[in-house]
């Protein structure tokens, strides 16, 4: 109960609590409930808007904090693990801020020694880096799916616009794009070419930030995983006249060798936050101990 608070608490929302924590939400506010039913008081302000704590739950909230590490620290004790460690993790842009952070920082509490070096690239140049030893975990998207994966899933895929501004069916789609390494781009440009549409990339940014606000400004159009539609700020274009864009696979694989235990377990804790029905492949688990979900 005090972990699911916490998270609660740090990422401002029920909803990515649960998320983060690979339960449902109505779990975690029973849980809330039952924490504040045991301390008879409340801890959340209920009549400010959003995730606001009582003065007593600012005092509960760093109590909690403390025991948390203390717990995560003597399970520390007992895993094997890295003494001291830089874990290279290599990411798709801005694909999963805000839980990328969170998790590490989560993950650090049991190894308090290991460091994070984290870039942004595309799955198949991370792929041949992990082969040759440069980088030790990372998360991506494709389109076919990668063998060796930790955890894999499938994503959905969708156009995405802005529907105040008209669409000109004569002129060439105007695309928006993470660039023609992504694979996202390549679902768009495979999805125009197999009606013969022509198309002109108008917009390129590692930014997904970026890329909503050209949407948004009329700039053009694009494919994004349905999972990021919302938190991006943009519209699903359901009844776009173009071929529904294909399912990406979306996944996270480690490198061989020494320290490999330990990358499977933040493999697991960032599979879970990003998807919580994710199933591991045959070289993982299907199901995560339960004090491996920070």
């Amino acid at each position: 109960m005090l972990r699911t608070l916490v998270t609660v608490v740090d990422l401002r929302s029920f909803t990515k609590a649960a998320q983060a924590l690979g339960v449902t939400q109505p779990a975690v506010s029973a849980q809330i409930k039952r924490l504040q039913q045991l301390l008879g008081a409340d801890i959340l302000d209920k009549s400010a808007p959003g995730v606001l704590l009582t003065p007593l739950g600012e005092r509960i909230i760093d109590q909690a904090r403390r025991l948390l590490a203390i717990n995560d620290s003597i399970l520390g004790l007992t895993m094997p693990g890295p003494l001291s460690q830089t874990i290279r993790v290599g990411v798709p842009g801005d694909f999963i801020l805000p839980y990328l952070p969170w998790t590490l920082a989560q993950f650090r509490m049991r190894w308090p020694d290991v460091r994070f070096r984290v870039r942004s690239g595309h799955r198949e140049m991370f792929l041949r880096e992990l082969r040759q030893g440069e980088l030790d975990l990372c998360i991506g998207m494709s389109v076919a799916s990668v063998r060796d994966s930790r955890r894999e899933w499938r994503e959905q895929t969708a156009w995405v616009h802005n529907p105040v501004y008209p669409h000109d069916g004569n002129a060439p789609v105007a695309l928006v794009s993470f660039g023609e390494d992504c694979a996202l781009h390549r679902t768009a440009v495979a999805a125009l070419d197999q009606i013969g549409r022509a198309y002109e990339v108008v917009y390129v940014s590692p930014s997904t930030a970026s890329l909503a606000a050209a949407i948004n400004a009329g700039l053009g159009i694009m494919t994004l995983t349905r999972s990021r539609v919302e938190t991006a700020g943009l519209a699903v274009w359901d009844d776009a006249p173009y071929p529904r864009p294909a399912d990406l696979f979306c996944g996270i694989s480690i490198r061989e060798g020494d320290g490999r235990e330990a990358l499977e377990q933040l493999a697991d804790a960032v599979a879970l936050v990003l998807n919580p029905q994710s199933v591991a492949t045959q070289r993982g688990r299907t199901e995560l101990p339960a004090e491996l979900m920070l």
